[in-house]
């Protein structure tokens, strides 16, 4: 992957507006989105900024939600990063010749950009999730 920029930092909760409540006492943003569903994905998500970065809080919009499974396992937390990029097909090409696995493929997501999400195979880190999003 080509000239990263990291657009968000995913974390699951149960409840986005209890979430709002606890994360702004203790930390100031210079923007708070209001929730929205995103469909694709049956979740509701909520942007806050920091400088450059966003932290995506991610909620179930339904039961069968995609992240359902790791809220009830998890109790919730870190789930992924967010990167841009120009050319979403052009990198899951690159990133599935690496051994990634697409767990997502191209849909329509946050902004109406299209995303997708990719399972990268790092045994160490921990970090395996991440998510594309084309450039606006």
């Amino acid at each position: 992957m080509e000239n990263l920029k990291l657009h968000h930092i995913g974390i699951v909760v149960p409840n986005i507006q209890e979430s709002l409540g606890e994360i702004t006492r203790y930390l100031k943003f210079e923007t708070i989105g209001l929730p929205t569903l995103i469909g694709s994905q049956r979740v509701n998500v909520c942007f806050l900024k920091i400088d450059q970065v966003y932290l995506e809080l991610i909620e179930p919009a339904e039961q069968n939600s995609p992240i359902s499974n790791f809220l009830n396992r998890e109790g919730g937390g870190f789930h992924h990063l967010c990167f841009e990029v120009k050319d979403i097909n052009h990198e899951i090409e690159e990133l599935e010749k690496k051994g990634a696995r697409v767990i997502v493929k191209p849909v329509k997501g946050f902004e109406d950009r299209l995303i997708a999400f990719v399972l990268l195979n790092m045994k160490n880190t921990k970090c395996n999730l991440i998510e594309l999003a084309e450039e606006k």
